[in-house]
């Protein structure tokens, strides 16, 4: 336990190394699956780990021992923790379980609003159009979700081009995107050190949704030209202002990230040929999550052990 334990809290250091090229190199959908996965277990993980760490160190301490019945003068000799670390590591396990049950609050009321927001909307086929001037698209999760576009986004792009924004945004609905970016953001709040997958994943679900756009229509330099449009659109004239933030559009999250190149990086891999799976990444990702998961479990049954060891008063 003395190594195993701090095995998955270096590998959550090591791992968002990953997300750029995974989200680059990577088929969007795997890549997807894996970073979701990747900030899902490691951030599970590294709780794990805390939660091992406070315990190994916390029954050296006499009131707490007697609670278990276990003996702190065993605790003392046998337990490979020092107080100092066990108390650090459950002051951090405190705060990643406040971020995450405070995350999964916030994210049940925005999919809970979003899925109220669609049942009051009238749709056809899916569809609703706001009388709206600035160009806007979004998937609106619910049951069944929505479909919103701007009359601004309309008039913005060709009517040859409208398929390919419907394309783009019934995949995000079809392909329960908002679940893998939920999920990945749980990781990251578990552990803020994943954020970085988290960020990434926002990314390739919108590759993900192009992709299929570009699968639907037959057409890569099209979905690109309708990427890259409603692109310069959006930043002549800002879009609407959206009441939840599960909303997944087109354009993906917008904002710093999005300043940072995410556009143009989309047009790009539109333009080139379709990306493929990766083995070696596919490989290394699961290495690390399966590296994880073995030392946790280690961990978990060394821990066992220890208090089986203290168990007994002297």
């Amino acid at each position: 336990m003395r190594i195993a334990v701090y095995v998955p809290l270096l590998l959550s250091l090591l791992a968002p190394l990953g997300a750029r090229p995974l989200s680059e190199r990577c088929e969007p959908r795997l890549a997807t699956w894996l970073l979701t996965a990747s900030s899902l277990v490691l951030g599970a993980a590294s709780m794990i780990s805390l939660g091992l760490l406070a315990v190994t160190g916390l029954i050296r301490v006499p009131q707490l021992a007697d609670l278990g019945h276990w003996s702190s003068h065993n605790a003392q000799r046998d337990s490979p923790t020092e107080l100092s670390i066990a108390l650090v590591a459950g002051l951090l396990l405190g705060g990643a379980v406040l971020a995450a049950v405070r995350m999964l609050w916030r994210r049940a009321r925005t999919l809970a609003a979003a899925a109220m927001d669609a049942a009051c909307m009238p749709a056809h086929d899916g569809l609703v159009v706001m009388e709206d001037e600035a160009p806007d698209a979004y998937a609106l999760p619910g049951l069944p979700g929505r479909i919103v576009v701007s009359t601004g986004m309309l008039h913005t792009l060709h009517e040859t081009e409208h398929d390919i924004l419907l394309a783009h945004e019934r995949a995000h609905l079809t392909a329960h995107h908002y679940a893998f970016v939920a999920l990945a953001q749980l990781g990251a709040a578990a552990n803020p050190v994943l954020r970085p997958l988290a960020t990434a994943v926002t990314y390739t679900i919108e590759r993900w949704a192009d992709e299929n756009a570009a699968t639907a229509t037959g057409d890569r330099t099209r979905v690109a030209r309708t990427v890259g449009k409603a692109a310069l659109a959006v930043h002549r004239a800002p879009a609407l202002t959206r009441a939840t933030g599960a909303a997944l559009g087109i354009l993906g999250r917008r904002g710093r990230l999005a300043g940072a190149g995410p556009i143009p990086r989309r047009v790009a891999a539109l333009l080139a040929p379709p990306l493929g799976r990766h083995p070696a990444l596919t490989a290394a990702t699961a290495a690390v999550l399966t590296a994880a998961t073995f030392t946790t479990a280690e961990a978990a049954h060394d821990l066992h052990l220890l208090l089986q060891a203290v168990g007994a008063w002297s």
